[in-house]
């Protein structure tokens, strides 16, 4: 579905989900298990495959809708299973973020937007990052990974391309979601890289002076 903008559709389901980012080209595996979302995945099956993942903007309160980020991800359903107690796990993989233009008044249990794509068309076609980012990256990720206990395959991490690195660290860390919402947000694939490398080394500074870093 990447690589034109007559691949999009403009009317989607969201899936509202704290912390989570979906960024093009990554894979975002769910556990679907509330019923809502059920009905959304499964009418999403049948129709054009894809549910936009956003995140809220206030906490959850019963009986309240939660106010939401202007800007998500459009994900396509690209495994689906079903397990014997009815859940359902799925893997979302980005196909270009969105703006909201209208949220839907709709009948359905969960919620439709029309996602206006303007402003990411370059997501459809996505520019590679300078190799000049690779060194930073590298070395801001091993300290953080290393202060977190995070294990990984290194030599893996070095050989990978750098787009498939930058979107699935930004993807993988344990950002803040408002950290998660700027990542998002960055203009391009480079951009998203030089916030990487900044949050990291925010995170290693607050460490070395005993302090936690500041989370907008």
């Amino acid at each position: 579905m990447r690589g034109t903008a007559e691949s999009v559709p403009g009317r989607f389901p969201i899936f509202p989900l704290e912390g989570a980012l979906l960024l093009p080209g990554g894979n975002l595996p769910l556990n679907i298990f509330e019923p809502r979302y059920l009905a959304m995945v499964r009418d999403a099956m049948r129709t054009d495959r894809v549910i936009g993942m956003i995140q809220p903007t206030e906490p959850e309160v019963q009986g309240r809708r939660r106010a939401i980020y202007r800007t998500g991800c459009l994900g396509g359903i690209t495994s689906f299973a079903e397990t014997q107690d009815g859940r359902f796990l799925i893997t979302l993989t980005g196909l270009c973020r969105f703006d909201v233009a209208e949220e839907l008044a709709v009948t359905t249990p969960y919620r439709q937007v029309i996602g206006d794509f303007e402003r990411w068309r370059g997501d459809l076609a996505p520019s590679e990052p300078p190799e000049t980012l690779r060194p930073r990256l590298l070395a801001a990720t091993e300290v953080y990974f290393s202060r977190r206990g995070i294990e990984t395959d290194w030599d893996a991490v070095r050989k990978a391309p750098l787009t498939a690195l930058v979107t699935s660290l930004a993807m993988l860390c344990p950002f803040a979601p408002g950290e998660k919402q700027a990542i998002l947000e960055a203009a391009d694939l480079a951009a998203q890289g030089e916030l990487l490398v900044a949050l990291m080394e925010m995170d290693a500074r607050a460490a070395r002076a005993g302090a936690t870093p500041v989370r907008h």
